[in-house]
């Protein structure tokens, strides 16, 4: 029997595998053997070779696996990450500062250049944070 069909023979064992078992660990190593039966049909000589390609072509189709599955990195714990998009209550503004109720607590608030002061009790919109200071706006109706 030809070595080719034997790393796709164990190739494919080893995809059907994949389905049996949870993970989708075996899948790439799976599809590795699969790719160094196809390059030992097209003339890989040598079991050392075969090895090798394997070892590249598993190694190779792991770190592409753990690329498409890592989540983005997300700001955990930052004042941005629960405070953004938020709304909020305006109390008192001077300007383009004043204070803003969020929840059960008072924040120092500063509006965008140009916008007037909101009446009391006006809803705004967080929009950024800049330390302890809301960055806010009006909110939509």
């Amino acid at each position: 029997m030809p070595a080719s069909l034997n790393w796709v023979g164990a190739g494919l064992l080893l995809l059907v595998a994949e389905l049996v078992v949870p993970g989708v660990y075996l899948m790439w190593v799976g599809l590795a053997a699969v790719g160094t039966g196809g390059a030992a049909a097209l003339g890989l000589p040598g079991f050392g070779p075969q090895v090798s390609c394997f070892t590249l072509l598993s190694a190779l189709s792991i770190a592409i696996a753990l690329r498409l599955r890592r989540p983005p990195v997300r700001q955990i714990n930052t004042p941005e990450s629960g405070l953004v998009g938020r709304t909020v209550h305006a109390l008192a503004f001077e300007g383009r500062e004043g204070r803003v109720r969020l929840g059960d607590s008072d924040w120092p608030a500063q509006l965008p250049r140009g916008t007037a002061p909101p009446v009391p009790e006006a809803r705004l919109r967080v929009v950024g944070v800049k330390g302890v200071v809301l960055m806010v706006q009006p909110a939509d109706p």
